[in-house]
């Protein structure tokens, strides 16, 4: 199970750890493991080894969270950095314009910055060429596309191709 949230400094981040783990470990209920987590009943021994099988992925998407980068990515639990550029850039002044080159030096600043501490970083874009290029400077996971962008852009298609039929 992987979680991922909008943090701006290592307290919040705690705040998430403690909230995804269960106890002791973590404040997270217990009662839905009976039913769904569980596999409705299926797996008994969910409790035992959930903990080993959780990933939190923190979002830092404003100057707040680049500030306390390596405070965030240091906090025990978080498992990797997910930089968020369309938030970001409207942090940074550039609302909309997340391939503004402050963004995008701030973007690769953070990618140093968290291989440095060992934590891997992640990003999202439409663009298949920098989408290659994010992979190629050492993130660990990138997203290649927007869900609802990708279902709009099938049912222009789709209503394109049955006009005028």
């Amino acid at each position: 199970m992987t979680s991922m949230t909008m943090v701006e400094t290592a307290g919040h981040a705690a705040g998430l750890v403690e909230a995804m783990r269960y106890p002791p470990r973590g404040i997270r209920g217990v009662a839905h493991v009976l039913a769904r987590a569980a596999h409705w009943g299926q797996r008994t021994d969910y409790l035992d080894r959930a903990d080993d099988e959780l990933c939190l992925l923190v979002q830092v998407e404003t100057l707040q969270g680049l500030e306390n980068l390596e405070a965030i990515a240091a906090t025990e639990g978080v498992d990797g950095v997910f930089i968020g550029p369309a938030d970001l850039s409207a942090s940074m002044g550039h609302p909309g314009d997340p391939g503004h080159p402050e963004v995008r030096t701030a973007i690769h600043h953070a990618f140093t910055r968290l291989r440095a501490v060992g934590k891997v970083a992640g990003i999202v874009t439409v663009d298949e060429d920098e989408a290659r290029g994010y992979l190629d400077v050492g993130c660990g996971f990138v997203g290649v596309g927007v869900d609802t962008l990708l279902l709009m852009k099938a049912m222009k298609g789709l209503a394109e191709r049955f006009r005028g039929s």
